[in-house]
Parts: C-alpha cells; structure tokens; sequence
C-alpha cells in the first residue's frame, strides 16, 4: 500500500500493521486502538508447578495423615504379637514373631472360608446382580410414564447407609416377627420357611446376605448403566435399525460393546465392595452363623477388637490390602487398558 493510503488509516483513527492478511493480498492487517497485539502464534503457559502443588497440598496431606500412616502402622504390628495395650511393640520386647502372622492367617480355616465366601459374592454378583441392573437400566432408558418415579424408587435404597439396611433387613428376616414370614405364610408358602430362621441356616445365609446386598447396591449399578446408555448417540441405533437389525442385534452388537467400558467399571466396583464388605453383614448376622456369613473384613474386626490380637488383625487387613491392590493392578492391566487408552485424547498432534 502507498503511503498516502496508511496516513488516510491512521487519520480513520485505525493502526496498520504490515504483513499480508485481511483485504488485499500483500496488504496491511488493520487493528482498532487498544487491541492486544498479536501473539505470533505463542501457545498459553499452564499453571506453574508451584501452582499445582500447592492445589494438591491439602488431599495429599489428608491421604498422608488416614491412608498412608495408618497403613504403614498396620504393616509394622503385623510383626509383632500385641494386644493393643500399653506403648507400640518394639523388637526388643520379645514379641517381634515377623511374618508368622501371615502365615497364621493363610492357614487359618476360617479366612480361607472368607476367601471362599468371598469368590462365592463376586461369581454371584457378575452373574447376577449386574446382569439384572444392566436389564433394568435398559427398560428404563425407553420413554413410558413414570419412568423418573421408577428410576428413583430403583436408587432410593442405595441412599441408606449400610448399617440401618442391615438392621431393616434384620427385622424383616427375624423368624418370630419378620414381615418376610407372614408374606409367605400369607400366601401360602410356610412351609418354606427355614426351621432356623433365615439368617439362621449356614447352607442359606450367604445367599441371603447376597440378596440384601443386591438391593443395596441394585440402583447404584443400575444408575450408572443408564448414564452409559444415555451416551450412545441416537443416530448409531437407528442407523442400525433402518439397516434391518433386530432389537436383539442392536443390543448385542451395537448397545452392548459401546457400553463394554462402563460394564467393565461396575465389575471392578463390585468386586471391591465384596473384598471390603463389613458393616451391613456385621449388623445383619455378625459373620454366623458359625462363621458362615463371615467376611475378611469381619474376621479382622474380631481378631483385634474381640480378642485383643492387634498383631494378627493387622496382618489380615494387610492380606486384604493385598489382595485388592494386587486384583486392581492386573484389572487395569489387562482389563482396562484400552478404556484408558481411549480415553486419551490428541490435541494438536499431541496427547493430554
């Protein structure tokens, strides 16, 4: 441009900026007074490290003071024979054993039955309790009056802490005044009914248990399915159907592999509640009959808190510290991987 056109610009009260750009080609670029300069294409500066750590300094000093020290704690009386009485052992006290607590527990009749209750919960869980969520989420998904009423009367239960489902149930199954005795007389069906009670039959209580877990825990899972339905677009349904695709093969080949990652969470959450299950079982049988019901978690409470053996509890919760660390790296491992790898997203040829 001439000289006499960038004296007009600067008379029209605008800046010209030389380089090519808007208008002609070969031209100068025009900006109003105040504009910020461009930048020449300078990416934006993240948050600085000291930024970033002083956000994470607070969950990092909570996870420290009731995660990490109560562990170490843990793992440090777990080699040692204490009652829990008087100062912290030490090993020149005498009552240093080192991993004969583990190996104690590893052969103990009855945490080898936790283990086993505890497959028994996870094989009826994932075959069960999931599969049945899964269905509901799906019959609610469908647009039919109510659907909001059922989907909360579905979720309501998992609102309930563990401890006051435990003691409803207890009330409901108690074989002198139980509203699940009357039903079934009611009906019909007394004679079903367990001469020992319901929570009183070590062939029936775990199966019990299960259920009342199951009603606990139904809604959560059946919520988390429906969100993972309401991620599917529309449109790949219905491109399925208007191919000729049957419900049934929408669901198995459409529905079901883009809801795999949220199945696949669910199981995880599932088998780590069943390794962690404690309160609502302690309230219901307290771990009977016989040790029937018992869970690991129930089996460490009793160890160190009954029979003043803080030593062995210690080392039953650090098993359990293991087992669900050990399952959660594999999972993730060889599970999950391509979940998270496809969660990974490119951004400018990059990833973030």
């Amino acid at each position: 441009m001439s000289n006499r056109s960038t004296v007009t610009n600067h008379r029209l009260g605008r800046h010209a900026v030389a380089g090519p750009g808007a208008g002609e080609p070969g031209g100068a670029v025009t900006r109003r007074p105040g504009a910020p300069r461009p930048r020449g294409g300078r990416r934006r500066r993240g948050p600085s490290a000291l930024t970033i750590f002083l956000f994470v300094l607070p969950g990092l000093v909570l996870f420290t003071l009731l995660v990490v020290i109560p562990m170490l704690g843990a793992a440090y009386v777990s080699l040692f024979r204490w009652n829990g009485f008087g100062g912290p052992p030490t090993p020149g006290d005498g009552s240093f054993v080192g991993l004969d607590n583990f190996t104690r527990a590893l052969g103990d009749p009855v945490f080898q039955g936790d283990l086993w209750r505890g497959l028994i919960l996870v094989v009826l869980s994932v075959g069960i309790q999931l599969p049945a969520s899964l269905a509901l989420a799906l019959l609610l998904h469908q647009r039919f009056p109510g659907r909001t009423a059922f989907r909360l009367l579905f979720f309501a239960p998992y609102v309930i802490s563990e401890v006051i489902a435990g003691v409803l149930f207890a009330m409901v199954l108690s074989p002198r005044f139980g509203f699940a005795n009357e039903v079934m007389e009611a009906i019909g069906l007394g004679a079903l009914i367990p001469s020992n009670g319901w929570l009183g039959e070590r062939s029936l209580v775990l199966f019990v248990v299960f259920g009342v877990v199951s009603w606990k825990y139904f809604g959560f899972h059946m919520i988390i399915y429906l969100a993972g339905r309401q991620n599917i677009p529309r449109e790949v349904t219905e491109a399925a159907m208007t191919d000729g695709a049957t419900g049934w093969q929408v669901f198995r080949h459409v529905t079901l592999p883009l809801m795999g990652p949220t199945i696949r969470v669910t199981i995880f959450l599932s088998i780590i509640g069943v390794i962690q299950l404690f309160d609502m079982v302690w309230v219901l049988t307290g771990g009977g009959p016989a040790n029937a019901s018992e869970t690991m978690a129930i089996t460490m409470y009793r160890q160190a808190f009954d029979r003043s053996e803080f030593g062995y509890g210690s080392a039953i919760s650090i098993l359990m510290f293991l087992i669900a660390l050990i399952f959660a790296l594999g999972y993730v491992r060889f599970v999950m991987r391509r979940d998270l790898e496809g969660a990974v997203t490119t951004v400018g040829g990059g990833q973030r």
